[in-house]
């Protein structure tokens, strides 16, 4: 991918934004740039943004699941709806928020023009998320002159991936924060997955040297890609880290649960619809006993985005999801971007080198 450090930094949404894609891109990292949710005018700025700050190559990422990509009619599940709003309605009066049962807005379809977007930009490298590119995409992103890169948590999609014509695989496994990198909504039985250190070499030896294999999932230093190159891999992708750094849109709430090394992690659906590794609150402690079955695509997040704006006007750290990776207990700074990455690969070279 033309990089000089075998780090990359995932395409978080609300996160990674211009800044933050540029200080890792100029670092010898790949920065990752979050395009979810945004109008084809906002990605194409964003991306035009990117170029202002860094001539290295960077990626778009996007999720490509099947619920998110062809957004869901929110009028056929009204029964789901009031059932999903009487939970949310039980946590409303926190803000003064009035109770209701109305549907939430349909959400916009922007996926495949967003898509169209990092085609006529000709981006360095696309990164898919939640689903895998078809071979058409592939291809398209392919005569663009893009390198395409595919999360995945199993080593059936790698090898989908592969077969399809993604150049590179990231193998998510289990620790990661934030969201599963499933296609499809899987049954709650089913989102364990496997750990990093066990899939990152199930993947490598599925892959057999076809396309390189990153490792993602709790790494938040040298000691991880030391052993994610020591399992086969040729690089880590990390999120909750860049997260924790001085160039991240994230609120400075966020950043410091996350250096406190406070609390612990869960996977819910209640935040998004999708199942996502966020820190414990009392939201997903309020909807791991009383919800049920989210709402489809990203219409969950749609019902309490009034709980949402309050939560983050109040700055408040227990009703928005504070996505976190299981090794977010190890961080106790806020770094500069750039700095993490030329810091993991030194402490990965100096302990490859013992």
């Amino acid at each position: 991918m033309g990089v000089a450090a075998p780090v990359l930094q995932s395409g978080m949404g609300g996160v990674a934004g211009p800044e933050l894609v540029a200080a890792v891109s100029n670092a010898g990292g790949l920065g990752i740039l979050a395009a979810l949710n945004l109008r084809p005018d906002a990605v194409r700025a964003a991306i035009t943004r990117v170029r202002d700050l860094t001539d290295q190559p960077f990626g778009v990422n996007i999720w490509l699941h099947d619920d998110v990509r062809t957004p869901p009619d929110v009028m056929e599940h009204s029964d789901l709806v009031r059932s999903v709003q009487s939970v949310l309605n039980e946590l409303r009066p926190r803000f003064d928020l009035p109770a209701t049962l109305e549907a939430p807005r349909p959400m916009p379809d922007l996926v495949d023009d967003a898509l169209e977007v990092m085609i006529e930009e000709r981006i360095p490298v696309f990164s898919a998320g939640l689903g895998i590119p078809e071979p058409e995409l592939v291809d398209r992103f392919h005569e663009a002159g893009t390198r395409v890169v595919t999360m995945v948590a199993t080593t059936a999609d790698a090898n989908t991936a592969v077969a399809q014509g993604s150049d590179v695989v990231i193998a998510q496994g289990l620790e990661a924060g934030g969201h599963r990198s499933h296609g499809r909504k899987l049954p709650a039985a089913q989102t364990v997955g496997t750990g990093t250190f066990t899939l990152v070499p199930q993947v490598v030896e599925a892959i057999d040297d076809r396309v390189p294999v990153v490792a993602a999932g709790g790494i938040v230093d040298g000691r991880g890609l030391a052993a994610a190159t020591m399992l086969g891999a040729a690089g880590v992708l990390m999120g909750t880290r860049f997260v924790a750094t001085a160039e991240s849109q994230a609120s400075q709430m966020w950043k410091d649960r996350l250096i406190s090394g406070r609390g612990t992690t869960v996977v819910t659906d209640g935040f998004t619809g999708q199942w996502a590794r966020v820190l414990k609150s009392e939201f997903t402690d309020h909807w791991s006993e009383h919800g049920g079955t989210p709402l489809p695509g990203l219409l969950q997040a749609a019902a309490r985005a009034d709980l949402q704006r309050a939560a983050m006007a109040a700055d408040d750290d227990q009703m928005q999801p504070l996505y976190a990776g299981a090794g977010f207990d190890l961080l106790d700074d806020l770094p500069g971007a750039g700095d993490v990455v030329i810091s993991v690969v030194e402490e990965a070279r100096q302990l490859l080198g013992r």
